[in-house]
């Protein structure tokens, strides 16, 4: 099965602005997915930086995930203690405590303490809200939210544990992703660590080719703090257009390693687990974004090579 033809699409050609609902904040305006926006402002909330004398808030102090233990070399085992059931369900049924604004990217998103009554048990999680999506010209919007979730379905579809586990959620401003937060080690960065965890990274560079993952930035692939490498940030997937955009670009023309290839192989042959997965997929995405993702699977099959770099727009800002 061969890649329908792309449909040319203009930045002139908006999607539909989502309405930006109660959030207590201004809407964003559009921006192009390819761009990072310099232009953002830094206080996202429009708040004025007065000194009225009073403290800072206390920055959210919670319970990290209890670990499996430091990993075997390149592991695909479960990395949390708990199972996932037992954390989707704490996902499900946690009550948020107060939010913090992250003050970076192109899009709303909260930090915010989840508290498990059934447990007693407090977990730090990441709060993406569909209403603080930033409209772009080539997603449709209010989507991001679905590909984000659509993207851990996918890897876990394969047996992969990068992507930490979340949901979608009704939250304090509405539907949105869930998901949860592990703590990483901020002093090292993706070039400090690639040749170390290669493995790891080929497998999340394969992720990024079939499912079409436009924002796979050096900020986007973190160190834990217990030596797993973790995979973040999956709102930009699925598109029917080209649109992978990667730092990783160290394999590029190499032929996959035999065990990705027979990840992918399984998945593409277990009848009964592909046929799960695209049911799941299609409540998320259109049915051509369906197709064309099990399109691009089928021809890393066909040709189990890693993609070439063809264009410099299919390099993140900041890649040096």
């Amino acid at each position: 099965m061969s890649i329908p033809d792309s449909e040319k699409r203009s930045p002139d050609e908006l999607f539909e602005e989502v309405e930006p609902a109660a959030l207590g904040f201004e809407a964003l305006g559009y921006s192009e997915s390819y761009e990072e926006d310099e232009d953002a402002e830094e206080d996202p909330e429009g708040e004025e930086d007065d000194d009225d004398g009073e403290d800072e808030a206390e920055p959210i102090v919670v319970e990290l995930p209890e670990m499996a233990g430091l990993p075997v070399a390149d592991t695909k085992a479960w990395r949390f203690k708990s199972s996932e059931e037992e954390i989707l369900k704490m996902l499900k049924r946690g009550i948020f405590g107060g939010l913090k604004l992250v003050p970076w990217g192109s899009n709303y998103t909260f930090i915010a303490p989840l508290s498990d009554e059934k447990s007693g048990k407090e977990f730090a999680v990441i709060y993406k809200p569909v209403r603080g999506e930033a409209p772009l010209w080539d997603f449709p919007g209010g989507t991001l939210y679905k590909r984000e979730y659509g993207a851990y379905l996918v890897s876990r579809a394969l047996g992969w544990n990068f992507i930490p586990p979340v949901i979608i959620r009704d939250g304090p401003h509405g539907i949105g992703t869930v998901q949860l937060f592990v703590d990483v080690d901020e002093k090292r960065q993706y070039y400090d660590f690639r040749d170390r965890h290669a493995t790891e990274l080929k497998r999340i560079a394969v992720f990024d080719f079939i499912t079409n993952n436009a924002d796979r930035k050096a900020g986007h692939c973190l160190l834990g703090s217990e030596g797993y490498i973790w995979g973040i940030d999956h709102g930009l997937c699925f598109n029917t257009d080209p649109k992978l955009r990667t730092i990783i670009w160290e394999f590029a023309g190499d032929r996959l390693p035999e065990d990705i290839y027979d990840d992918l192989l399984e998945l593409a042959t277990n009848r009964e687990r592909l046929h799960k997965l695209t049911n799941e997929l299609g409540e998320l995405l259109t049915q051509r974004e369906v197709n064309i993702f099990l399109s691009r699977l089928e021809r890393l099959l066909e040709n189990p090579v890693f993609p070439s770099l063809n264009s410099r727009r299919q390099i993140p800002w900041g890649f040096f």
